[in-house]
């Protein structure tokens, strides 16, 4: 799944919305994610992709992921949160974090 260089309209889906209340994220926030990631993974549910960005302090460091989906004209925004610390490439999430992901993806 490549990303395509046109700007897209973004789709936010309830789930997303409810993770953005949760953890404290703006829309603004999460564009800015999506435009200049430092890391862009595959995604834990099918033809999803993941963006991260390092947010945060040197004493209190976190990562905002966001999982989106391409679409023939927009980009569904999938789902949103913080990660506490840094993790290595590969994300590897807690167990939580998979299952509530892959229920979500229907998986």
């Amino acid at each position: 799944m490549l990303l395509s260089p046109k700007v897209r309209a973004l789709h936010w889906t309830s789930h997303s919305r409810a993770k953005m209340r949760h953890y404290g994220l703006s829309e603004q926030r999460i564009k800015r994610v999506l435009y200049s990631p430092l890391r862009i993974e595959e995604g834990i549910a099918p033809k999803t992709i993941a963006f991260m960005q390092v947010a945060g302090s040197i004493k209190n460091p976190h990562e905002i992921w966001v999982m989106v989906q391409d679409m023939a004209s927009k980009r569904k925004v999938i789902s949103a949160w913080r990660y506490p610390g840094k993790t290595k490439l590969g994300v590897a999430l807690d167990a939580s974090t998979l299952r509530e992901l892959k229920s979500l993806a229907g998986v």
